[in-house]
């Protein structure tokens, strides 16, 4: 019960945080078919995905929270398909009572606290949505019905591979009270906190359309050059995604603001009349961002200033261990409710204490790599997205922190390890909008990814994997990899077969459990409880006070990672038992010294 408690606490601590939130390939920057260069050491492969130029004009008023936009998307169609249709997703649409978002918030075992029953409470001036007025395809009108929180669209002439056409939209949408990422006047005051704002196109790729409705995980997008034009009342401060181009005066006491984001899939703001703006230089690195009230107390605003040189430490240390970002900018904002990523910027709530201020800033920067360049299928891919970033950040924060520990994932190992002994764990691979509990998504996507990607240095060895991580990010930025492509990277740098890894830890539930089973004399034996097979590291500990590591090569990896520990013999899975002889009478024998191995059962693990 202890480890369910200790779980429990640490899925709401990461929850608050965020969820309140190969071969060198590259991208064009105009959407075109992705080549893959030479490289010996990869799997020779040509990826296609859909490019997508937005154009739009918005007109805010800030008294209603409803405003008026116009968009031009060019659209190119990238695959060898011909497409009969488009999608387009209306995310706000998700903030009225009714909606899936609601019906599931009010029908799941477990309700995410910020959303509860909220949405069906909404006024009709409460509500978000986004109505479509007009649209046409290369000035035909079209056919179009919105259903939820998708527009299904009805093409005058289908899209041929390889060509563009244009669509033309006016809308008109309503900002809802804050309640789950987006929205107006949060709990912390801020106005306008506008994320999944706009008519956003969905993704197609190989494996179709992925249009699913908003019921309340994140988001999978089409790459693409946004231009903005925001026309809002003159006294309220804007930041966000992209570069500010311009600021002219306009009509009735308001200004205009041009921003473009080249090469991004989504464009996010946030504006408030009592924002402070700080700018943080780095020497040789993207400008840093901060908007954050000048209303807050005098603590929350001394931490506001001392989040600005920890976020250049942060943004270091990703370059250094992931590879460079991209972007001329980074952007910090007060908003939101909770912490969430978005193209070159994050919105977080800013009345924190500075440790959790630091270490939401961690975790929402480091996505910036993980779902902003890689750019994930999160809704397919969740583990992938939260998994790396939890990983990545935390051992961020503790290197960047006044009292580093040792072992700073053991916490992960022990909420994932806690979960696994309950009957509420599904596989990885389950749809995010499909697990029957918010804490199993949780688990599942920051716990379970995050120990994925460390036990991953555990089976490869610690060198290999920092290797895989930069080389599968600078392989396959700007192309929304899969789980497959960081196991073949893997691969590719180890030399060892690792498919039995990514079968049994993200499309299985099967556990982790080896023993030791008997020391007698100078002979061990040990035993494979749980279904899922290791490698197993082993310290020996001999009467004379000596001690010697083992290391015990899993068969099925067809090799053995770099070690200085003495190579035995293969254990073949099949086999639930494996016994040697040392050379010397034994005192104590420990089964992974490192804790680096996602065994479930501790106890057992140590004669």
């Amino acid at each position: 019960m202890k480890h369910l408690l200790f779980t429990f606490c640490f899925i709401f601590f990461l929850m608050s945080c965020n969820t309140a939130k190969a071969g060198a390939i590259y991208a064009s920057t105009n959407g075109e078919t992705l080549q893959q260069k030479d490289n010996p050491n990869t799997t020779k492969k040509t990826r296609w995905q859909q490019h997508v130029d937005y154009k739009m004009e918005i007109d805010m008023d800030v008294k209603t929270y409803q405003y008026k936009g116009k968009q031009e998307l060019i659209y190119t169609n990238n695959s060898p398909d011909v497409l009969n249709k488009v999608f387009y997703h209306l995310y706000f649409n998700a903030f009225q009572p009714g909606s899936e978002m609601d019906v599931r918030s009010r029908t799941i075992k477990d309700p995410d606290s910020r959303v509860g029953d909220r949405i069906s409470k909404l006024q009709p001036n409460e509500i978000g949505y986004i109505k479509v007025n007009t649209l046409t395809q290369n000035g035909t009108s079209l056919k179009y019905e919105t259903v939820g929180t998708v527009l299904e669209v009805d093409l005058a002439s289908p899209i041929q591979p390889g060509e563009s056409v244009t669509f033309k939209m006016n809308f008109d949408a309503q900002v809802p009270k804050q309640i789950r990422r987006s929205g107006r006047n949060n709990k912390e005051g801020v106005a306008l906190s506008m994320t999944q704002w706009y008519p956003k196109l969905a993704e197609y790729d190989e494996e179709g359309w992925h249009a699913d409705p908003y019921i309340g995980r994140e988001f999978h997008s089409v790459w693409g050059d946004f231009d903005i034009k925001l026309t809002i009342d003159k006294n309220y401060i804007v930041g966000g995604s992209g570069y500010l181009q311009s600021e002219t005066k306009a009509k009735k006491g308001k200004k205009t603001l041009h921003y473009v984001a080249p090469k991004v899939h989504d464009f996010s703001w946030a504006a408030d009349p009592d924002y402070v703006h700080d700018v943080y230089e780095m020497p040789n690195g993207p400008t840093l961002n901060f908007y954050y009230k000048k209303t807050l107390s005098e603590e929350y605003l001394e931490n506001w200033k001392k989040l600005q040189p920890k976020t250049e430490a942060l943004m270091k240390y990703f370059t250094e261990h992931i590879g460079p970002y991209p972007y001329d900018q980074y952007t910090v904002i007060q908003g939101g409710d909770g912490g969430m990523e978005y193209a070159m910027c994050t919105l977080i709530t800013g009345e924190r204490k500075f440790g959790s201020l630091v270490g939401v800033t961690a975790h929402e920067l480091a996505h910036s790599w993980f779902q902003f360049v890689l750019a994930f299928n999160e809704a397919k891919h969740a583990w992938m997205d939260e998994g790396f970033t939890t990983y990545i950040s935390t051992l961020a924060e503790n290197e960047l922190s006044n009292n580093p520990k040792e072992k700073p994932l053991t916490r992960l190992y022990a909420s994932y390890a806690g979960f696994a002994s309950t009957e509420y764990e599904q596989p990885m691979t389950t749809h995010s909008d499909r697990y029957a509990y918010n804490s199993a998504y949780s688990v599942a996507t920051y716990v379970k990814g995050a120990v994925f990607m460390a036990q991953l240095g555990y089976v490869i060895g610690e060198e290999n994997l920092k290797t895989t991580i930069k080389t599968f990010f600078d392989d396959f930025k700007f192309t929304h990899p899969k789980p497959l492509d960081i196991l073949r990277t893997a691969e590719h740098v180890s030399g060892l077969e690792l498919d039995w890894y990514l079968t049994d830890f993200t499309q299985t539930t099967n556990t982790i459990d080896y023993a030791v089973k008997s020391v007698e004399g100078k002979t061990i034996t040990l035993e494979r409880i749980g279904l899922m097979p290791m490698p197993i590291d082993l310290t020996v500990t001999y009467e004379d006070g000596t001690t010697e590591d083992f290391y015990i090569p899993l068969q099925m990896m067809r090799g053995e990672k770099p070690t200085s520990a003495t190579i035995i013999k293969d254990w073949a899975w099949a086999y639930p038992t494996y016994s040697f002889e040392t050379n010397k009478a034994i005192k104590s024998v420990q089964i992974d010294p490192s804790g680096l191995m996602a065994d479930v059962n501790l106890e057992n693990n140590k004669m």
